[in-house]
């Protein structure tokens, strides 16, 4: 069984776990003083339609001769999921798809509190190289790896991503507000043309740099300037069109909402990962519909600009989301 270690001046008896619906607030301190933030994942590969075949990755770590889960410090400049890519290339040299949000673990470090984020993550690619941080890396069966691990917390983590996994996802939808834009009071012109302001054009590089650690597969928009500009930064990275649809929009959601519901539902039956930037109105009436006819309930629907919901199906059924209330740089 895993055991009790003490890492970092860390207090295992003082760690919690939070955690199938998740957020990550604008501020992600919690209200904690001196809070100090890192994100990693669980690293996986196998068949995603045969959960019994899939393995995960736990990692050796020189310094503190242990065995743990891939994660790492947040760099300034950077948002939680952009830090969770970083940190398992660097350690790993593997490149990943992200896919599910697990939680947070807190734990206190001194007189600071150490607040550590994790997904699942699909292996793609890339090859490991021993190295000054982790030196050894071992692929095993979920229940393997938990025996393996030093820390109990991580492997209450484990537990969480082997009940995801035990769960086909077959689709996911990255569903993005579009980035703040000009008052409309200062705007003149037709409102489907109003621009992005200079915060919202940060959103949209923002949204390009983290999203693709999703590896999506096409990108679409409602019809306004703001949501397509939101989007086109991620699109050429991507080297994907972005695909322009009025029925994403809240116009469509208040004069056609059956034939904007079903549009989104074919979004949905693609398959892979697909982005969809829309509006104020549409996203949070979407996705309440989708709870409401899904097999998870919620009660509040959050869309700050600048946001995304990342939406997991099986079977054309609503059964994850995760909610990042902003993708600029964690403060």
């Amino acid at each position: 069984m895993p055991h009790s270690h003490e890492t970092d001046k860390d207090n295992e008896n003082e760690r919690v776990l939070t955690g199938r619906h998740q957020a990550i607030p604008k501020d992600p301190s919690m209200g904690l003083p001196r809070p100090t933030f890192a994100a990693g994942a669980v690293l996986w590969r196998g068949d995603r339609e045969n959960p019994a075949s899939i393995e995960v990755a736990v990692i050796h770590r020189p310094h503190y001769d242990d065995w743990s889960l891939a994660k790492g410090k947040l760099d300034p400049g950077e948002n939680l999921i952009q830090t969770a890519q970083r940190e398992i290339s660097e350690e790993t040299g593997y490149d990943i798809r992200m896919s599910k949000l697990l939680g947070k673990v807190s734990y206190a470090v001194g007189d600071r509190t150490k607040i550590v984020w994790y997904w699942t993550a699909e292996v793609t690619g890339g090859e490991f190289v021993p190295n000054d941080e982790v030196d050894e890396i071992r692929w095993l069966p979920i229940d393997q790896a938990r025996d393996l691990l030093s820390y109990d917390l991580d492997a209450g983590v484990l537990d969480k991503a082997k009940k995801r996994f035990d769960l086909v996802v077959d689709a996911r939808v990255l569903y993005v507000r579009h980035g703040r834009a000009l008052q409309r009071k200062t705007w003149m012109g037709d409102d489907n043309l109003r621009p992005l302001d200079k915060k919202g054009r940060r959103q949209a590089e923002m949204l390009a740099t983290t999203l693709q650690a999703f590896c999506p597969d096409r990108v679409y928009s409602a019809e306004p300037d703001r949501c397509i500009t939101t989007v086109s930064p991620l699109a050429d990275e991507l080297g994907l069109p972005v695909v322009v649809d009025p029925l994403f929009g809240d116009i469509a959601w208040i004069e056609q909402m059956v034939s904007a519901q079903n549009r989104f539902q074919q979004v949905v039956a693609e398959g892979g990962t697909s982005v969809i930037c829309g509006q104020g109105t549409v996203i949070p009436e979407m996705i309440a519909w989708l709870s409401a006819n899904g097999t998870l309930p919620m009660e509040e629907f959050p869309a700050k600009k600048g946001s995304v919901w990342v939406l997991s199906f099986s079977q054309g059924q609503l059964v994850g989301a995760d909610y990042v209330e902003s993708v600029l740089p964690v403060k």
